[in-house]
């Protein structure tokens, strides 16, 4: 890691540089190392003591050799042509169950396997709903989200279209209806008559979004685009050596390029009045300090923006919803659907207690200000895909990991005592998951060094002290549209409006917006740094 010798403007290679950036996540070196190999001098500005945000691998558990990734956790939404255009070291893996879904019927135990082909996927769905139409529904369905996918992903890294431009390149009015205009519970209930099924495709509406299926907001919607575009397929891969992997090769393109890296600096303000270079004012173990650069590009939230540039933020403070739990466990846990095997169920998405009636119940129990009584989750094991995250010792002794990630827990349940909350919700979930084992889940966690349980949960509250993501909000702010307005100056990037070209633009010409608060960011993209990079350089 990359470190400043001292304070003030000769702690680096330069007093004044092309480009300042500011925060160390992945958006961030992605600008970087685009900057940096079109000629520009950049310097990244980083609070913590390394690189990468939530995008890290880490050892989370004393003594144990397993590099979990500890928030991020998937990739689908990262261009491939980011990785081509920076040289990057990096690869994903594709997992070859989609998903299970557990679910107690009749008194006898089943589920519903989508994945290991065509032929054992239209199987499942026959044995769940007793024929094949669902299955056909749901072909027609992802058949027009996937060809949607493909024409909607590509623009996230080119200027920012205007609605009338996408509509008119996705040229299909029902499937612009379904995802753009109308709640999307009316086209999950159009379309699905289980109820095991309509919540299956509702949980990519929710991930991290509090809505419901007829928010009036269309926040379900938006998260739900992003959750189907992604590659143009809509896959959610696993990053091969965890998520930290990404961002080394990341920080390293860069380093290579020649941007600086300065870690454990805490950026307090920004100084411009959009026209001039500007004064970037840090804080280190040392004291504080200050460099000055021609544009600033911001890796961090809205509001953490307008703080920096002393403004009023223009939004109300955003809420995450989201239960991350990370565990290790000795082995997987035996089901109590003896029809599936435990490596296919959770080598792909494992939904639990994510019913449509589930769903709606668990929204409006949070929504009234109470934890969710059956709290819905969805549950992956990342070892089983990329079993090199383990150590050598842990995975020839059959060891694996599982990313728990619950749905609809806002920030403000647990504002009253976090501790406790978090610990009344992480029980509630892991006896939802325990209906469906055959053996208690705590039979099978691993120990650490110090000989505790191998797991560890964060909620909202957690998240906004860790990484100081604003509520917890792992997309910084609600979801945009991946469409503007055509003003290419504009204010300060928002939902689609006045954030310029290629929507990163603020209401200061030389600050630009380059995190997930972007139009278009979100998720482990690397778009808005890209697209920062490509509004920099005038393309």
């Amino acid at each position: 890691m990359t470190t400043s010798r001292g304070t003030g403007h000769t702690a680096f290679g330069q007093a004044v540089y092309d480009t300042v950036i500011v925060g160390g996540g992945h958006n961030g070196l992605v600008a970087a190392a685009y900057l940096a190999r079109a000629g520009r001098s950049v310097l990244v500005l980083e609070r913590l003591g390394h690189t990468g945000g939530a995008a890290i691998s880490t050892r989370p558990f004393a003594g144990v050799d397993a590099r979990l990734s500890r928030y991020s956790y998937l990739v689908s939404l990262l261009p491939a042509k980011i990785v081509r255009d920076l040289g990057l070291r990096f690869a994903v893996r594709r997992r070859t169950v989609s998903s299970y879904t557990p679910v107690e019927r009749d008194g006898r135990p089943g589920g519903l396997l989508v994945g290991g082909g065509e032929g054992r996927t239209r199987a499942s769905f026959a044995r769940l709903t007793g024929s094949e139409r669902e299955y056909e529904s749901w072909r027609a369905f992802y058949g027009t989200t996937g060809r949607l996918a493909g024409k909607v992903f590509p623009t996230l890294t080119e200027p920012l279209p205007t609605r009338a431009e996408l509509r008119a390149r996705i040229d299909d009015e029902d499937a612009w209806r379904m995802l753009f205009e109308e709640p999307l519970g009316l086209a999950v209930e159009r379309h699905f008559a289980d109820d095991l099924v309509r919540g299956v495709v509702l949980t990519d509406g929710l991930i991290g979004t509090f809505a419901g299926a007829h928010d009036a907001s269309l926040a379900q919607n938006r998260c739900f685009l992003y959750h189907v575009i992604g590659g143009g397929t809509g896959d959610w891969d696993v990053p091969v050596g965890g998520m930290g992997a990404l961002t080394d090769a990341l920080a390293a393109a860069a380093r290579e390029a020649g941007a600086e890296i300065a870690t454990g600096h805490e950026v307090l303000r920004i100084d411009t009045d959009g026209t001039t270079p500007a004064e970037v004012v840090f804080r280190t173990a040392a004291g504080e300090g200050s460099v000055v650069g021609r544009t600033v590009l911001v890796n961090a939230s809205p509001r953490a923006l307008a703080e920096l540039l002393g403004e009023a933020p223009a939004e109300p403070a955003p809420e995450g919803a989201q239960l991350k739990v990370n565990m290790l466990l000795r082995r997987l846990p035996r089901l109590r659907d003896t029809a599936v095997d435990p490596r296919e169920a959770f080598g792909g998405t494992f939904h639990i207690a994510e019913g449509y009636a589930e769903l709606a119940r668990a929204h409006a129990e949070a929504a009234a200000g109470e934890l969710p009584s059956v709290p819905p989750s969805e549950i992956y094991c990342h070892s089983l895909t990329d079993p090199t995250i383990l150590g050598p010792e842990l995975a020839e002794q059959g060891y694996q990991t599982l990313t728990l990630f619950g749905l609809h827990t806002p920030a403000r349940l647990f504002e009253k005592d976090n501790r406790q909350a978090r610990e009344v919700l992480l029980t509630a979930t892991l006896a939802q998951l325990d209906a469906h084992l055959a053996e208690p889940l705590t039979d099978c966690l691993a120990f650490d060094a110090d000989g505790r349980p191998c797991i560890e949960a964060k909620t909202p509250l957690d998240l906004e002290r860790e990484l100081r993501l604003p509520g917890g909000h792992i997309f910084h702010r609600d979801l945009s549209w991946p469409y503007g307005d055509g003003d290419a100056d504009g204010d300060a990037a928002g939902a689609g409006t006045g954030a310029g070209r290629w929507g990163v633009a603020t209401a200061r010409r030389n600050v630009l917006l380059c995190g997930a608060g972007a139009v278009r960011g979100g998720g482990v993209s690397g778009v808005p740094g890209h697209n920062a990079a490509m509004a920099v350089l005038g393309h």
